[in-house]
């Protein structure tokens, strides 16, 4: 599905990701882990278009995506929630959703002032998968309220159903869990599962290791901008250098 070479990032000479290589498989569940500073967002957003790799070459899907600017990524198939929270905050919990399907609403101003049935058509389909996305997410009786009221973990499922309401072949999760309480934490997980199931493939860059541990298929570990370790989670769990790297330090970083 996902296919990064010799991915390195350099901001004014200093080295954030060095020559980082791993594929993502299709249907599976891979996280990115790794001590706080390691390039685990750096190279998210290497790959949803965000910044662009110094180095190296992004592929998805058996295309060159390398260079190409963060609306084209989208539209290709990738989606991505963020590790800080980036939601419309006025707007409408369904209408940060339908803000998912954005490159499926059309280009025409002419058209929208118009409102043609098959716009209006439209238009409810959109809604509709919107409104299906929120029910997934456990969101339904929130659909009108602002975004602005929620609590924060309501505030990371939206995200979450925003990602997933344009069924997009792959899914960059920058720490989804991250400021959640333990409840909040087991809900998410069983969320992911349950995307796995359906079919979708995830990149999940997370601290938690108990989720990732759960839910990864395969783990790849980030240290200094380096990929020093690429495997399951047994395999990663008992490698001396993630103890050394990060496992030893997982106490101060998670």
């Amino acid at each position: 599905m996902l296919q990064l070479e010799k991915i390195s990032k350099r901001f004014g000479g200093l080295p954030a990701l060095e020559d980082v290589s791993f594929h993502v498989p299709r249907g599976q569940v891979t996280a990115l882990i790794g001590p706080n500073g390691a390039g685990k967002s750096t190279l998210i957003n290497c790959i949803s278009g965000v910044l662009q790799p110094t180095e190296g070459q992004v592929s998805f899907a058996g295309r060159q995506i390398t260079g190409q600017p963060a609306h084209q990524i989208a539209r290709f198939g990738i989606a991505r929630t963020f590790q800080n929270l980036k939601l419309f905050p006025r707007l409408t919990v369904l209408d940060n959703v339908l803000t998912g399907m954005t490159c499926e609403g059309g280009r025409s101003m002419c058209m929208a002032m118009l409102r043609l049935p098959y716009l209006r058509h439209r238009e409810r389909r959109l809604r509709l998968r919107a409104m299906e996305a929120l029910d997934r997410f456990d969101l339904t009786e929130k659909a009108n309220w602002p975004a602005e009221v929620l609590a924060y973990g309501d505030k990371k499922r939206v995200e979450l159903a925003r990602a997933t309401v344009g069924n997009p072949q792959l899914i960059l999760l920058d720490e989804p869990v991250a400021g959640l309480n333990a409840e909040e934490t087991s809900a998410v997980g069983d969320q992911l599962r349950r995307l796995r199931l359906a079919g979708y493939t995830l990149l999940l860059v997370e601290h938690d290791m108990d989720l990732v541990m759960e839910i990864a298929d395969k783990v790849v570990v980030l240290d200094s901008g380096r990929c020093i370790a690429t495997g399951t989670p047994d395999e990663v769990r008992r490698n001396p250098l993630v103890l050394e790297a990060y496992l030893g330090r997982m106490d101060a970083t998670a």
